[in-house]
């Protein structure tokens, strides 16, 4: 089945979770800093992408 091709190791799912507070971290410092809008996109998009990866794609287990 395809649906069972597109799963998260745990290694992986543990990635994305440190990218996702990375992001989020980086993306709250330029916020309020008033950096450059670009750099808000960027932060913002990888952390949702990150958190929506995490959220819509199982993960393996055992």
């Amino acid at each position: 089945m395809l649906a069972s091709q597109f799963t998260l190791t745990p290694f992986i799912a543990t990635l994305l979770i440190v990218v996702a507070v990375l992001a989020g971290n980086r993306y709250r410092r330029v916020w309020k800093a008033e950096g450059p809008r670009w750099q808000l996109w960027v932060f913002g998009l990888l952390a949702a992408i990150s958190l929506l990866t995490l959220a819509f794609v199982p993960m393996q287990t055992g």
